[in-house]
């Protein structure tokens, strides 16, 4: 359980380019405020996945760390030291964020931009935050260079 009186910001990381600049975003905020960032990535078996894949959910929960600990590695590298607490689960991300941003200060998450059509198709994390947070949240969207 968190300190009451310390800052928190959590952050959704899926390894995509929205979220790494998501949880550059949170650690450049930390570090203005003082935060400690909750840096989190929530995975669960693709929609292909067969029973006859060798692979167990020790497999997938360590390329989940893997991944997460070298996208926190690259968000942290350069400027003054931030404390990143890493934590892995298998499970909704949406509903696993919402429940660890219960009492955060911030909730930041990557935006992939989809509109219209897709967007009414494919279920997004990052609105189901924006709708559903206890606190305030911060979608990051990467810029397209072009």
């Amino acid at each position: 359980m968190a300190d009451v009186d310390e800052r928190r910001i959590v952050v959704g990381v899926d390894g995509s380019e929205e979220s790494r600049a998501a949880l550059r975003w949170a650690v450049r905020q930390a570090r203005l405020t003082g935060a400690v960032v909750d840096a989190m990535v929530v995975w669960k078996y693709p929609s292909t996945f067969s029973y006859d894949t060798p692979f167990t959910d020790a497999d997938f929960a360590a390329w989940a760390k893997e991944s997460l600990s070298g996208c926190v590695d690259d968000a942290v590298h350069a400027g003054p030291p931030v404390e990143v607490r890493q934590t892995v689960e298998r499970g909704d991300a949406a509903k696993i964020l919402l429940e660890a941003a219960r009492d955060a200060d911030l909730l930041v998450v990557g935006n992939h931009g989809h509109t219209g059509l897709i967007a009414a198709l494919l279920r997004s994390v990052a609105r189901e935050c924006a709708h559903r947070a206890s606190c305030p949240v911060v979608l990051v969207c990467r810029h397209k260079q072009g």
